[in-house]
Formats: C-alpha cells, sequence, structure tokens
C-alpha cells in the first residue's frame, strides 16, 4: 500500500459495527468509525465523497447481494469491507460459506477501488467471546488470505487486548461505545499511513469491580432491554436492519439519514449518487 496516500472518496460496507452502533448521538441515530474517518480525510481534501451503506444485522450473504454492487458501481478510492460476525455468532454457522461469500464481495469490490481495507474485528472479552472464538478464529484467518489476494490491508482490531475491555462496549454488549468507535477510526487512519495522534492501543486505567447488585442490576437491564427482543427476533425471522437499506452521514448536517428502497419494491435499491463529506 502507498503509505499515506492520496483518497478523496470513501465507501464503507457492512452491518451494525460500520453502521456506527452504538455511538449514539443527540438525536438518535448513530456515528461511529467509519464516519469519523471520513471526517478526517474530508479535513484533507475539499470535495472529499463518502457513503456509508452499511446496515444493522446484515449477513454476510446480505451484505455481497445487497451493498457491493452499490459500492463497487460508485468506484471510490478507498472502500472498507467488514462483515461475517453476524454469521458466526449465530448457533448454527457455516463458516466455510461465510468466507466464501465475503470472498465474493471483496472479489467485486477491489478492481472497484484503488483500496480495499478488510478487518479483523474487535469482541468484547466475556463467556461468549470464548464460545465463539474458534469461528471468529477462522474467518479471521480467512481475511489474513482474502487480503493478500486481492493486495487489501487488513487493521487487527481483534488482537488489541484493549478493545476486549468491556468498558469500550455499550449496554447492549455487542457494539462499541463511542470511545471504542474513536479508537477504531485512529486504527484505520494509522493503517492509512496518516500521522498517529494518538496511540489506540493504549489500555484504560485500571478497573474498579462494581459491587454484586450493581452486576445483577446491569444483567437484570442487559437481559430486559436487549437480550430478550434479540431471541424475539430470532424466534419470528426478523432483523433488526428490516426496512433499512444503507446510509449516507452528512458531516455538513451532523446526521445520518437512509437510502430507502424503491417504492413498493424489494432489495436496498442502488445509491446513485454521493454526498459532499464536509470537515
Amino acid at each position: 500500500m502507498q503509505m499515506n496516500a492520496t483518497y478523496t472518496s470513501f465507501v464503507a460496507v457492512g452491518d451494525s459495527f460500520t453502521e456506527g452502533m452504538s455511538d449514539g448521538l443527540p438525536d438518535g441515530s448513530y456515528r461511529g468509525w467509519a464516519d469519523l474517518l471520513a471526517a478526517r480525510l474530508a479535513a484533507r481534501h475539499p470535495g472529499f465523497r463518502y457513503a456509508n451503506l452499511a446496515v444493522r444485522g446484515k449477513l454476510i450473504g446480505q451484505i455481497a447481494d445487497e451493498q457491493s454492487a452499490p459500492a463497487a458501481a460508485l468506484g471510490a478510492d478507498l472502500v472498507t469491507l467488514v462483515g461475517g460476525l453476524n454469521d458466526v455468532l449465530r448457533p448454527k454457522c457455516d463458516v466455510d460459506a461465510v468466507c466464501a461469500r465475503l470472498a465474493e464481495a471483496a472479489e467485486r469490490l477491489a478492481p472497484s477501488c484503488k483500496q480495499l481495507v478488510l478487518m479483523r474485528s474487535p469482541g468484547r472479552r466475556g463467556p461468549v467471546l470464548e464460545r465463539f472464538r474458534p469461528r471468529m478464529e477462522q474467518l479471521f484467518s480467512f481475511v489474513e488470505a482474502l487480503a493478500e489476494r486481492h493486495g487489501a490491508v487488513v487493521v487487527d482490531l481483534f488482537g488489541a487486548e484493549v478493545l476486549g475491555d468491556a468498558r469500550l462496549w455499550a449496554d447492549d454488549r455487542l457494539h462499541l461505545n463511542a470511545e471504542g468507535h474513536r479508537r477504531v477510526a485512529e486504527a484505520m487512519w494509522q493503517a492509512l499511513g496518516h500521522e498517529p495522534e494518538d496511540d489506540w492501543r493504549a489500555p484504560l486505567p485500571p478497573a474498579v469491580r462494581p459491587g454484586w447488585a450493581a452486576r445483577r442490576a446491569s444483567d437484570a437491564r442487559f437481559t430486559r432491554e436487549h437480550l430478550v427482543p434479540w431471541i424475539g427476533r430470532r424466534l419470528t425471522g426478523r432483523s433488526s436492519g428490516d426496512g433499512r437499506a444503507g446510509a449516507h452521514f452528512s458531516a455538513d448536517e451532523g446526521r445520518a439519514f437512509w437510502v430507502s428502497p424503491p417504492a413498493g419494491g424489494a432489495g436496498t435499491g442502488d445509491v446513485t449518487g454521493w454526498l459532499r463529506a464536509q470537515p
């Protein structure tokens, strides 16, 4: 990769991690690492263009089918592709099939851009991570091989000890909070060859373990507000991304807005134009 290359456009493809959950803004929308990175790149390049097509809850097959072609059609300098974790965190998963669909998306995106970026996604330390670690490591090993095949950059977030710290994760225990996303944006910034603004791997201060009552209250709130709704969606075949079709982010307006499917139609609808990002 050309270090500190000039990128005048950026398209982000993926699921809730790239959409920005759970770096919440006051109006209820999300910002996230991709928006933060786009704003920093825009500050260096007048006329910078950015589109975030990521949608929460999407499986890798949906990302490949719904996002990769519109993203490739935009012909961006920089494209990020992150997906597959929603698949491997399900009770049953064919990891080889997930890798095949990820490869399909990469093969469509790589020729369309100056630089493709893949990631080894972060994981919150705890029993859930340990249960699914073998699947995640299989997926991430494939990401490394896929990157070598396409000359892509790999940002290793999974290997960063600090990003496993629960204090960088939201109450839902599935998504990074604002500080977590800020660190991912800095990791991306450095991976693109820019001078570091800080050490995104720096550990947090020693944690003070909450008391028994506080831990039980937190567990109860997590179960009520996040776990039970998630189980309900699984049982009814619904997804948190239903009805959503990718987003643009306007740094000028300070908000994200959805690109809706065609009226009365199926699918996501292509993103047919760019939104100018302002620093």
